[in-house]
């Protein structure tokens, strides 16, 4: 611990970020691969079936959500008490988050199956996507717990500067549900259930990878010994964690929303949202991935005074972020129907719906960087209060109202434009309280100003 504490607060930022980086965006580019698949290798199976998907999707991102919460909750205090040298401290935090995570995962399990039809119904499933859904959820919620599980492991492994151990363990279980699915779908004739075996199969995969993971590196060592629940423990685990939490568990609150009001116009509009939200999954992966390798520069050097080096580090990311989302947006603008037709859409609605969303998303890119990295920074440095509003402002304080009123007027354009029009408000707030906090990292009474936040 002692030889990374040393790389991590005095290594160039840049160099350590792209070092960091790497491994976390092979993670979210490969596990955005592969919950692509589901969407891609269904898509044979009809419009209704592909519709599935994406109302599955939802529950799929609380689940995440959970272990998101977990994760991050236990990771920044571990960042923080491994830049202050307390390594005890990480131990047990490390222990308490993942136990708590799987212990959550169990109970949403258990309940989403005993109220399976009425959970379907309540994610946005039609009279002709129901049955497919059901199919679906039914592995999915089996799985729960190791999802909740790994989710967490990999974003504790990440705080700790081991994002190679999480990349192992996500891009393996990756790689396994890509070849499952054809597998089970077609050879097997098992149909959507199919796609969500594979799913279910391959993150207990990961969860095992990566557990093993946590006992190589120098990592905090996780064991049932060291989980000892507390108050306090919970109390930074929330304060951590809400950000993540409020981020994630809008995201599928805004999915179910977007696939109710969709549902009006059709399996086709819900099947379109479903394609492109994967695509721009994709996109967005990178950048995510990009943010999590600033994370852990940001929570040690935070956590050892070095304020400059954390602002160093952020605008660096700006900067990277933003070129590269200019790029990727002009890039998905111009491509939009043959990314589109990659999914082999046989029905006319499916492809112009899917087309127009695509490109309106992609107009909005480049005001995401300066949206994540913002918030990253204000989790990882333990203001919480600013970095969970900003969490609920693009999935949850800008787009709910939007995606009503848009959709009132304007109908199903009205629908697609929502999330961009979210977008642009929430980087306003995002330049605003970003560069507000930066700025008084310059000043010596920094962390007694910051903390009182």
């Amino acid at each position: 611990m002692t030889d990374k504490h040393t790389a991590m607060t005095t290594q160039p930022v840049s160099q350590l970020i792209f070092k960091l980086a790497g491994p976390s965006i092979m993670i979210m580019l490969v596990s955005s691969l592969y919950n692509m698949a589901d969407t891609y290798f269904v898509s044979e199976l009809g419009t209704s079936s592909t519709g599935a998907i994406g109302i599955s999707y939802s529950l799929m991102a609380i689940i995440q959500a959970i272990g998101f919460f977990f994760g991050h909750g236990s990771g920044n205090y571990m960042a923080r008490q491994l830049g202050a040298q307390k390594g005890e401290d990480a131990n047990s935090m490390a222990s308490l988050g993942l136990v708590s995570s799987i212990c959550v995962g169990i109970v949403i399990a258990v309940l989403g199956n005993i109220f399976l039809s009425p959970l379907a119904r309540a994610l946005g499933a039609t009279d002709t996507i129901l049955p497919y859904a059901k199919d679906y959820l039914r592995f999915i919620l089996i799985g729960a717990p190791w999802m909740a599980g790994a989710f967490t492991l990999n974003n504790q492994l990440r705080y700790q500067g081991s994002s190679f151990y999480g990349m192992i363990g996500i891009v393996s279980g990756a790689v396994l549900n890509i070849a499952l699915d054809p597998l089970f779908i077609f050879t097997l004739n098992m149909g959507v259930q199919g796609a969500a075996l594979a799913t279910g199969i391959s993150q207990m995969v990961s969860f095992i990878l990566l557990f093993l993971g946590t006992r190589k590196g120098g990592n905090a060592h996780i064991s049932l010994r060291s989980c000892k629940p507390s108050l306090f423990l919970y109390k930074e685990m929330l304060r951590g964690g809400l950000p993540s939490l409020c981020r994630q568990g809008l995201a599928s609150i805004a999915a179910v929303v977007l696939n109710r009001l969709a549902g009006a116009y059709g399996d086709a509009a819900i099947a379109a949202i479903a394609i492109v939200q994967k695509v721009v999954m994709l996109a967005a992966a990178g950048l995510l991935g990009f943010g999590q390798g600033f994370q852990p520069v940001c929570g040690f050097n935070y956590g050892a005074g070095l304020y400059h080096r954390v602002k160093q580090a952020f605008w660096f990311c700006i900067k990277f972020t933003t070129i590269a989302l200019c790029l990727i947006g002009a890039v998905g603008f111009a491509t939009a129907p043959t990314i589109m037709s990659l999914f082999r859409v046989e029905d006319p609605s499916v492809m112009d719906i899917g087309i127009r969303y695509l490109r309106i998303s992609c107009c909005t890119f480049p005001f995401l960087g300066f949206v994540i990295i913002s918030n990253m920074m204000l989790q990882t440095i333990g203001m919480s209060t600013k970095a969970s509003i900003l969490a609920m402002a693009r999935q949850g304080l800008f787009f709910l109202p939007f995606v009503y009123l848009l959709s009132y007027f304007w109908g199903l354009q009205g629908l697609l434009f929502s999330q961009p029009a979210a977008d642009i408000l929430s980087f306003i707030l995002a330049f605003y309280w970003g560069t507000q906090t930066i700025r008084k990292m310059e000043h010596p009474q920094t962390n007694a100003t910051l903390a009182a936040e």
